[in-house]
């Protein structure tokens, strides 16, 4: 019989980095309505701290708002269509603002049902206890970026991917076109499943066993995250970095 969930706790942070002067990442998380997003904007001057910050006020809004008879699909879906119309129609106005954009990835409880949703490259974990000792770290989120679409094409290896000149290439950002579509997944969550939102400034830096290793220590979740942040910047920190974690707890 497997145990009920009956809660989540979350706990997240974002850090500039120790290379970019200002911090474009965006985060949004409502426990208690079960919406976390986090978002990694693009373009120049201020335009990708304002892309970011834009699309994670207007998805949060929109989901935690939304009638609950409304299928978490369609709320999800609904919610990246007006963020995405509301940052590419500022950027058609404002010369300054031209080209911005952000990719973004969410999550939604609903008990023990979870929707992930994503939008470019930043990613979705989950890693899962197994047993005494034992657990497991999956990417459930598919980067769009040009590097990752050749890897599932068979065209490179992981360990070619990570090395290409090509690597930070996304293929779909939320503002930067008049449309786009989200990739959405769903899973049941288990009581102890702890899922990392992040964005690439996290990945770019750590691989994925790593990532594994230091999740797997118990540890209050802002301690795991800010475990995370310090490692990122030790390795490197050549981006904003931001994890946001959510635990399924019984």
């Amino acid at each position: 019989m497997v145990t009920s969930i009956v809660r989540y706790a979350a706990a997240a942070v974002s850090d500039v980095g120790s290379k970019r002067p200002t911090n474009e990442d965006s985060f949004g998380c409502s426990v208690e309505r079960g919406v976390y997003v986090v978002c990694d904007g693009m373009g120049g001057a201020a335009a990708g701290e304002i892309a970011s910050s834009q699309a994670v006020d207007e998805v949060m809004r929109r989901l935690t708002t939304r009638a609950k008879v409304t299928p978490l699909e369609e709320a999800i879906a609904e919610a990246i269509r007006a963020a995405n119309e509301k940052i590419h129609s500022r950027s058609m106005q404002d010369l300054q603002l031209t080209g911005m954009g952000t990719t973004l990835v969410g999550l939604m409880t609903e008990k023990r049902r979870v929707l992930v949703f994503n939008v470019g490259d930043s990613r979705c974990y989950r890693l899962r206890n197994l047993g005494p000792g034992q657990s497991k770290l999956e990417q459930i989120s598919q980067d769009h970026s040009l590097v990752e679409e050749q890897v599932r094409l068979g065209r490179l290896t992981h360990e070619e991917a990570l090395r290409s000149p090509m690597r930070n290439v996304i293929t779909r950002a939320l503002g930067t076109q008049e449309s786009v579509e989200p990739d959405l997944f769903e899973c049941e969550a288990e009581p102890g499943d702890l899922f990392l939102l992040c964005s690439d400034g996290l990945t770019g830096e750590l691989t994925d066993p790593l990532i594994e290793s230091m999740l797997a220590v118990d540890l209050p979740l802002a301690d795991l995250c800010a475990r995370l942040v310090d490692a990122a910047n030790k390795a490197g920190g050549h981006d904003n970095i931001t994890c946001l974690l959510v635990r399924a707890e019984s």
